[in-house]
C-alpha cells in the first residue's frame, strides 16, 4: 500500500488479502465498522464504504444486527423470482405432495450460524422434507430457521403447507441470496431423491430475510433430470444504471 492510497481502499486490500490466503474462509464475520476504525485510524464513515462496496461486489454479504461475513467464492446466479415448489408443481397441472422426514431443534452448525446471525451451537430449527411431483421425488428441501424470528415453527404441519408457505404468512419476505451449482448426491441425497449416486443434481443454497433480519437459510437439492430453474425479466430501458 502507498501513501497515495485511498483509506477506504487500502481496508478493501486488507480483507481481500485475508479472503484470499485461506485465513477468513467462507461465511467468516469480518472486522465490524467499529474495528476497523480503529484498526486503521479511519472515520466510520471510511469503514462503512469499504464494506459496502465489498457486499455490492459480491465478496461480503451482510446480516442485519449481526455484521459482514465472507461470501461464497462460487460463481453466484440471480434467481429472477422465489416460487413455491407446491406451485410450481401445480402450474404443471401435477399434483404436489410432501413427506415430512424431520422436524427438531439442533445445536447451530457453524456455516448456518453466520447465515442467521446465531451463535455456534446455540439452537436452531431443523426441518427435512421431500417434496414429490406426481408422487415421483422432485426436491430435499433442507431448511434452517431462527427461532428468535420464527418461534411456533416447529409446531406446523408441513405436509398440509410448505414451509415456504408458512415463513411468507408469518415472515414476508424483504429479500433473499442464493447460490445455484450442480452437484454429485451423496447417499442421503441418493436414499430420499431415489436417484444414484452418478445423477448430476442442482442444489440451490437459499437464505431469506424479513424486516427484522435473518429468517431461514435452506438447501433445496434437485435431480438434474427432473428439475430446472428458469424465469423472465421485463427490462425498463429507461431507467438508468
Amino acid at each position: 500500500m502507498t501513501s497515495s492510497t485511498p483509506k477506504f481502499a487500502a481496508i478493501k486490500e486488507f480483507i481481500f488479502s485475508q479472503i484470499e490466503s485461506g485465513n477468513w474462509p467462507e461465511h467468516s464475520r469480518v472486522p465490524s465498522e467499529n474495528e476497523l476504525c480503529e484498526q486503521f485510524a479511519v472515520s466510520r464513515m471510511t469503514a462503512r464504504r469499504a464494506l459496502q462496496e465489498l457486499t455490492e461486489q459480491g465478496v461480503l454479504y451482510r446480516t442485519q444486527g449481526v455484521g459482514s461475513f465472507v461470501a461464497s467464492a462460487k460463481s453466484q446466479s440471480a434467481l429472477l423470482e422465489i416460487r413455491n415448489i407446491a406451485d410450481e408443481i401445480q402450474a404443471r397441472g401435477h399434483f404436489h405432495s410432501a413427506e415430512l422426514v424431520q422436524l427438531t431443534e439442533l445445536p447451530c452448525p457453524t456455516i448456518v450460524a453466520g447465515a442467521l446471525g446465531l451463535q455456534r451451537n446455540e439452537p436452531v430449527f431443523f426441518s427435512l422434507i421431500v417434496h414429490y411431483d406426481n408422487q415421483q421425488p422432485l426436491q430435499l428441501e433442507a431448511r434452517f430457521v431462527n427461532p428468535k424470528q420464527i418461534p411456533a415453527y416447529l409446531q406446523q404441519d408441513f405436509v398440509q403447507q410448505t414451509p415456504h408457505e408458512y415463513l411468507s404468512a408469518v415472515a414476508p419476505l424483504t429479500e433473499a441470496d442464493h447460490v445455484v451449482e450442480a452437484i454429485l448426491p451423496d447417499e442421503f441425497t441418493c436414499k430420499y431423491l431415489k436417484i444414484n449416486k452418478t445423477e448430476p443434481c442442482l442444489r440451490l443454497t437459499r437464505r431469506t430475510f424479513s424486516r427484522e433480519g435473518a429468517v431461514s437459510f435452506a438447501y433445496l437439492t434437485s435431480a438434474g433430470s427432473r428439475y430446472r430453474l428458469g424465469g423472465h425479466l421485463n427490462i425498463n430501458t429507461s431507467s438508468k444504471k
